[in-house]
């Protein structure tokens, strides 16, 4: 029997916290790296700057490879939303950014440092996709 209300902002405090846990994090990863892919821009915070650019260059690879066996492996990676009558994400990465980045051999994006985001005052950056 628990004594009192739960999850009270006040004198007690919150008890138990919803955690930020794993899932979420990738979730969050997957959604941010197939808006790059389609908008070639998105901005983030610093705490999500290394994995966004460690997935996404892990993805130029795979495109760059070109196989039937890479286009899944992408595809379990991206989401599969159509925007605006665009071509979805799969489709531009295999042809056109695997095209631009055929010369490179790594640093596919350029991050800026960006002014703190007006509502919190965090700190941001825009991950833009290098020529």
């Amino acid at each position: 029997m628990q004594i009192g209300r739960k999850n009270v902002h006040g004198k007690g405090g919150v008890r138990f916290k919803t955690g930020y846990t794993s899932s979420k994090k990738k979730g969050q990863v997957r959604n941010l790296v197939t808006e790059l892919v389609l908008f070639e821009k998105v901005t983030v915070t610093p705490g999500m700057v290394k994995p966004v650019i460690k997935e996404f260059d892990h993805l130029v690879t795979l495109a760059k490879r070109g196989d039937l066996h890479a286009r899944r492996q992408a595809a379990a990676v991206l989401r599969n939303y159509d925007v605006d009558g665009k071509p979805e994400a799969l489709n531009k990465l295999f042809g056109e950014i695997a095209q631009r980045t055929a010369s490179r051999n790594g640093g596919y994006l350029k991050a800026y440092k960006l002014a703190n985001r007006k509502g919190d005052n965090a700190p941001q950056t825009m991950l833009v996709l290098a020529d």
